[in-house]
């Protein structure tokens, strides 16, 4: 509940900001700006950096939730497209066991979690993924029998990038840069990888 609390509060902050720049009234922006960020503070390896926008993330921040014109999300989609990185070794997938637990943990990234832990997916948020999960978000497609898409070249580079920036084929998507913004590793991606394709894994269950 006090998450709930937390992230509404955010969001009625957002709001605030985005209803004062859209009318022009910059100065009082900058105060509301101002408040939220004083009543921000660091906490163990959680610092105040994060409240700095990348470019991609001011464009996506306005009140249309978009960006201003075509020729900018063109730009924005390309910078999105160059930050993927493949496999190093070559290797798309990992191992499906592993990348179900990836994708149902929630943890990391938070001043209450251990910063040694790895991060985890929380792919469960969003996705419809395994037949025995019983409570899923739905903010992003059911990844059911994802597996049946097959496993061509571009099936595989169009999924591993979709993992790594999102942003490539979507600009102002929700869903997180897991590679881009170092939230997974490689391995745990190749992992991911092969619980969404490998036949065994509950998610190509039928």
């Amino acid at each position: 509940m006090l998450k709930i609390k937390s992230l509404l509060a955010v969001a009625a902050v957002s709001v605030m900001v985005s209803a004062y720049a859209d009318s022009g009234l910059h100065s009082e922006t900058k105060a509301v700006e101002s408040v939220w960020r004083e009543s921000m503070v660091a906490k163990n390896h959680v610092g105040l950096d994060r409240l700095n926008q990348t470019a991609l993330q001011k464009a996506c921040s306005n009140a249309d939730d978009n960006v201003a014109s075509n020729a900018e999300r063109e730009q924005l989609r390309q910078a999105a497209t160059e930050s993927v990185v493949y496999p190093t070794d070559g290797k798309f997938f990992g191992d499906w066991q592993r990348g179900e637990a990836i994708a149902g943990n929630g943890k990391g990234m938070q001043w209450s979690d251990n910063p040694s832990d790895p991060n985890g997916g929380n792919c469960y948020a969003c996705h419809q993924m395994s037949p025995d999960e019983v409570a899923y978000g739905t903010v992003g497609p059911s990844l059911r029998n994802y597996g049946m898409r097959g496993t061509s070249q571009a099936m595989l580079k169009y999924t591993w990038a979709k993992i790594w920036n999102p942003q490539t084929y979507m600009v102002c998507s929700h869903m997180p840069r897991f590679g881009d913004a170092g939230i997974l590793d490689q391995q745990q991606i190749q992992d991911l990888m092969a619980y969404l394709f490998d036949p065994a894994s509950p998610v190509n269950r039928k």
